[in-house]
């Protein structure tokens, strides 16, 4: 295979030939490099390419593979990273530039444990400011390589346009509200919100704390299930991090879903929601069927109070995550996220506490619920992926944000892991999404249901235009 044409190959393909020695992990990074010098310019996907780093990974990688030492499935693939994860040999901007020279000491966890696996981390990747709604700006947002008038998702943009565009073969987002979910949905991939805790977030710049999770996005769950095996796990440097044994779970990808119960409701997926979106999801209930698993009426436990809630609640822990910097330096900071940490200073105790309450109730709520079921299906997004003048339009409304959350942010309160599968392509050529969810520590199950999925279906196949 020509060396051009690799950038589409499957992590795990690529992974494959390197330990049989039919590619060497140097080739791999120089394809991966020039297609990013020929492409990024465009897409705006890369912050930061850590082009020496990367050389020195690839040939150590190759020359450990030659003497027999293979660390595993990302030894020697080239991978990107949110640019909210610390590294010591780059700066951290976390979409902000006022940050553009912030150093870290040493490397968050989820980067350590990538490089001790082998992967040869490319370059860091752009992000919204903050991990918020918005791209600062003065930072130009990365462009959906499906469609450059599409919004892109928020806030690991970079992350699902890298990916997407064949830049890396798997990369890492953050998701405080649905940044995993979002880009991958609306570029055609695979993501994974794990439980929270279930991944460090030592090193991560945070949004919203105790929302916030870490995971893997690739264009399949095999891959994605590939990333998360590697970076899950306790981590001493995070007090929060579940210390549950991490599964392998690429060893049980293979296993039959045939058994296990999908709730569905019917309501909930369904009122209000584009019929586009609706009929992808039903067809994707047709294959989870066919795969021999039991579809199940449920009744998902009200949000409407709990989506109120999502913004004040993830402006209190902003506003506790930058006041070191604000309202000292508020002059840097963009409207949105300036205007998110004013909304946390201002809210009173009480206010925050009943929101915990309430957060607190559905996740019981929600738990009950899987006694019943495995897993729960509905769409990534109430809407097929918008463009970006309708985006300027929801903007100006809150109300509107809400929607966008309605099937992302209850599983930020909950902390419960989902997997995000594309499910079809719309009229205007883009992708479709559903989003399986699980229990609390059920990636294992979400990956085999993900990977099923993927074996009777090509939407994960799907790319966008070459450029």
């Amino acid at each position: 295979m020509p060396l051009e044409d690799l950038h589409y190959l499957s992590l795990l393909d690529v992974s494959e030939r390197i330990r049989q020695r039919t590619l060497s992990p140097s080739a791999v990074l120089e394809a991966t490099l020039e297609r990013i010098a020929r492409l990024d310019g465009a897409a705006r996907s890369f912050v930061t390419v850590l082009t020496d780093r990367a050389r020195a990974a690839a040939a150590q990688a190759e020359a450990e593979i030659a003497a027999g030492f293979w660390r595993g499935p990302l030894h020697g693939v080239p991978l990107a990273v949110k640019d909210l994860c610390a590294t010591s040999l780059a700066p951290t901007t976390g979409g902000m530039p006022m940050r553009k020279d912030a150093m870290a000491d040493q490397d968050a966890t989820v980067v350590r444990r990538l490089e001790d696996a082998g992967a040869v981390i490319v370059g860091k990747l752009k992000m919204t400011e903050g991990a918020y709604t918005s791209h600062h700006p003065d930072d130009p947002a990365p462009l959906n390589p499906w469609n450059p008038g599409h919004w892109v998702g928020s806030s690991s943009t970079g992350s699902g346009v890298a990916t997407a565009l064949g830049l890396c073969f798997g990369s890492l987002g953050s998701d405080t509200g649905g940044s995993i979910r979002f880009p991958s949905a609306t570029c055609g991939l695979t993501g994974i919100k794990p439980t929270w805790g279930r991944v460090s977030r030592h090193g991560i710049l945070p949004l919203a704390a105790s929302l916030d999770h870490i995971g893997p996005m690739a264009r399949s769950a095999a891959d994605a299930a590939a990333i998360l095996g590697v970076i899950a796990g306790a981590d001493a440097l995070d007090p929060t991090a579940i210390l549950d044994p991490v599964p392998d779970y690429l060893a049980g990808l293979g296993q039959s879903v045939r058994g296990i119960t999908v709730g569905v409701d019917r309501r909930y997926n369904e009122d209000g929601i584009d019929g586009e979106v609706t009929a992808a999801v039903r067809a994707a209930e047709g294959v989870l069927t066919g795969l021999g698993a039991e579809i199940r009426e449920v009744e998902f436990p009200p949000t409407d109070a709990l989506l109120r809630d999502w913004i004040p609640f993830c402006a209190v822990e902003t506003a506790i995550a930058h006041q070191v910097d604000y309202p000292d330096r508020a002059a840097e900071y963009g409207p949105d996220l300036s205007q998110l940490i004013e909304h946390g200073r201002r809210m009173t105790g009480i206010e925050f506490g009943s929101i915990m309450h309430e957060r607190l109730e559905f996740a019981g709520r929600l738990l009950a619920l899987f006694r019943g079921v495995d897993l729960l299906l509905m769409p990534t997004m109430p809407v097929p992926v918008p463009s970006l003048e309708r985006m300027a339009e929801y903007g100006q409304d809150d109300t509107v944000l809400l929607r966008m959350l309605r099937f992302t942010a209850p599983f930020n309160f909950a902390g419960n892991p989902t997997i995000t599968l594309p499910c079809g392509i719309d009229a205007a050529g883009l992708p479709l999404s559903l989003q399986l969810v699980g229990p609390p520590v059920s990636e294992a199950l979400l990956c085999r249901a993900g990977h099923a999925f993927q074996q009777r279906t090509d939407w994960h196949t799907r790319r966008p235009p070459e450029p």
